[in-house]
Order: structure tokens, then sequence, then C-alpha cells
């Protein structure tokens, strides 16, 4: 179980983070969730689908990292050379590493967003890895770029509710069920995902249109269509390795 504590800069001044990402760890995983605040970036690596979440059946969308449970493609198995991530862009919510956004009462100001850290994660350490904070205080960059990584993933979570929703209202999104059949003979189902019917994106009328333009939906729509190019990709990365 995470060990989430406030981060402080007066506990934690020592603090440091191992940034890489190994075979061994909690990187290992075929599906994480993403947010449209990064789609730009997801799409250029990532094949990106919708799920539904479990508890509540709302839709949420997820980068597809590998083909069978706890594969990751993209975990080079060497990492003492690098990152040991095998593409120019990490998903956030694996970026972010031990750190969570939660909120704090402020007297007279309302919540304000604060850093949780899990101090039980293998990626905490004092000896080796990025500092969090610098010398005579103040953050450091590698704080900096975790706070940004955070504030990516809370604003896209916003969106994302309300995006969801007016494709659905639309009838924009699509059950998929996609068979992989791999050089060794393997064959392989993913189901249980949903994507956006792009017949049915085209033959929206100009006012369904704008509101989508005008929302800022309508580019994560067509960045979540162009992003299922790199099935195939995975395909060929799960094919070298057989």
């Amino acid at each position: 179980m995470p060990n989430y504590v406030l981060l402080n800069n007066i506990q934690h001044a020592d603090l440091k983070v191992i940034d890489k990402y190994g075979l061994d760890g909690a990187d290992r995983k075929a599906v994480v969730l993403t947010v449209p605040t990064e789609f730009v970036n997801i799409q250029r690596e990532y094949p990106i689908f919708l799920t539904k979440d479990a508890k509540t059946q709302e839709y949420q969308a997820v980068a597809l990292l590998g083909i069978q449970k706890d594969e990751n493609l993209f975990l080079s198995p060497n990492s003492e050379k690098g990152s040991g991530w095998q593409a120019s862009y990490v998903p956030a919510i694996i970026a972010r590493g031990p750190f969570i956004v939660g909120s704090q009462e402020q007297p007279g100001e309302g919540p304000k967003p604060v850093i949780y850290v899990d101090m039980d994660s293998p990626k905490i350490s004092e000896n080796e890895g990025k500092p969090l904070f610098l010398k005579f205080g103040g953050n450091s960059p590698y704080l900096e770029y975790i706070k940004n990584l955070l504030g990516t993933i809370q604003a896209g979570a916003e969106i994302a509710r309300k995006m969801y929703k007016v494709f659905e209202e639309m009838d924009l999104i699509e059950p998929l069920t996609v068979d992989i059949d791999l050089k060794n003979g393997d064959k392989h189902r993913l189901a249980g995902y949903f994507s956006i019917n792009e017949n049915r994106l085209a033959e929206l009328d100009g006012e369904r249109l704008e509101k989508l333009n005008r929302a800022g939906y309508l580019q994560a729509a067509y960045l979540m269509l162009a992003s299922q190019i790199n099935l195939q990709k995975l395909i060929e990365m799960k094919n070298s390795r057989l």
C-alpha cells in the first residue's frame, strides 16, 4: 500500500527520486490512464482508446503500452544507459513517479493544490537520483517538472469528464475489439475498449462540429483516431521480441 505524506522542504530536504524505469517495478503496465491535455504527445507514440471505469461506468482514456497483461513494450531491458524508456514521451501518469496532487485548506483562501509523495516507493532515495529541493531552499527543476505533470493530469481529468459525455451524447463512441496474430502463431484479443466512430464524426452537422471545435474536443477526437496507427507499431515491437 502507498504511504503518501504531504511533501515539504524541511522534512524532505534531502529527498531524491530515482528517475528511471525498469522491468522489475511498477512501470510494468500494459495499459495506463491518459488525459486530453497530453493527447498531442501520446498520439505520437501510443494507441489511445477508451474504457469504462468499473465503479462509475464513466469513460476514461487509456494508452496501450503492451499487448499482454503486465507487458510494457517500451521498457528497455537495460536502464543503466538512460531512463529505461524507449519512446520520446513518457505518459504523465507514469512520469509523475511517486507523486500525487491533493488539496489543503488555506485560511481565508480556500483549498490550495499540494503535492503528496509515497514514502514507500522504491524510487524514493536519499542517496541517488534527482533532488526535489535546492541546497539553499526552493524547488529543484525536477520538482517543477513534476508540478507541471500533476497540473497536466488534474486539468486533463476535468476536461475528460465533460468531453466524453459530449461524445456519448453525439453517439460518437463505439465498442472496439482487435484480434492480433503474432509471427509465432500466438493469438491475442484486445476487448473491452471503445473508440471514436470516424464516419459518425465526419457526418456531424455544422452546429455540432462547431460545438466540438469551440470546446477543443474535435482535435482530441481526431488525435485519438490518428493514434490508432501505433497499434501496428506495438505488434511489430512484440514480434521483434519473439
